[in-house]
């Protein structure tokens, strides 16, 4: 039977967000503001594209994707905590995330930064009480709270965020910037969460070392592709992109489009996507979701 991706990212989404609906439901408390202000970001919809890459890694494997799908949300749940923070007037001040309004704008700053704190510690204990639900061995696990652990932090995400207010005080005060600073950037910032996604799927499934690390290849090269792409789109994107387009642009933020141009831009896109593809060929015909994602995340329009 052909392969056709939309149909492969559809079915997932669905999964994964019927999961999350579940996973982010307190039966035993009401429906207060916080609640409100966790559910209204977390089930706004986006592309999934970090779940989507865990289960897809874990079948490359081999691995049962039900397996992989409880922690798989909780990769979306950090990474909408950090959309929410990130979208603080304190940071990138956004009023569009997700084709909605930012949390923020909708229910208050306190409530934002509260809803982005539950969602992060939360998805630490879901990460650890589904896991062992679903019969992931404890050592595997504990490998997989730890990854995640340094990707989402000072390590991670956190130092790309705060490398990327660095650099917006630097152009501001007319310093010179690298291709390899905004690298960093993206890859601490963006790449590291979509990394370790892909290599937690693929410890569930479980990968040996090689596999474990050619998948660390396709995961870091995927992920650094998606953010210069997103840098790309938002200077000439079309369609619903689901946030603010030009909004770079118009708070001045040094991105890789600006520094080395939409064309070279494309090209550092095009390799990345290629490094990808070919990290995934010892692994036959259960990498083409992983394969079809990759070429899809590096030509998107949107």
């Amino acid at each position: 039977m052909p392969f056709d991706l939309d149909t492969y990212l559809s079915d997932k989404k669905k999964l994964i967000e019927d999961k999350l609906n579940s996973l982010l439901r307190n039966p035993g408390a009401p429906l207060g503001t916080l609640e409100e202000s966790i559910r209204y970001s977390a089930l706004a919809g986006g592309k999934r594209l970090r779940p989507i890459l865990s289960i897809a890694a874990c079948e490359a494997i081999g691995g049962n994707a039900d397996k992989a799908l409880p922690l798989a949300c909780t990769i979306e749940m950090i990474h909408t905590y950090s959309l929410i923070h990130d979208d603080l007037p304190s940071m990138d001040d956004d009023a569009l995330r997700r084709g909605v309004p930012t949390n923020h704008t909708v229910f208050g700053e306190a409530a934002a930064i509260l809803s982005g704190d539950a969602l992060l510690t939360d998805a630490f204990y879901v990460m650890v009480n589904e896991g062992l639900s679903s019969g992931i061995e404890a050592e595997t696990l504990c490998e997989i709270v730890r990854d995640i652990s340094k990707a989402a932090g000072s390590r991670g995400m956190i130092r790309g965020q705060a490398i990327d207010l660095q650099i917006e005080t630097l152009a501001e005060d007319g310093g010179e910037l690298s291709l390899q600073d905004i690298e960093l950037m993206h890859s601490l910032k963006t790449g590291a969460l979509i990394e370790v996604s892909v290599t937690a799927g693929a410890k569930i499934g479980g990968s040996d070392e090689r596999q474990l690390e050619q998948l660390a290849i396709y995961g870091r090269s995927v992920g650094l592709a998606f953010q210069i792409v997103d840098d790309v789109l938002d200077v000439v994107g079309v369609g619903d992109m689901g946030k603010e387009s030009g909004n770079d642009a118009r708070n001045e933020k040094a991105t890789y489009a600006h520094i080395a141009g939409i064309e070279a831009s494309k090209e550092r896109a095009s390799e990345l996507t290629q490094s990808a593809v070919e990290a995934l060929s010892e692994f036959g015909d259960a990498a083409r979701p992983l394969k079809e994602i990759a070429q899809y995340l590096g030509g998107r329009k949107s």
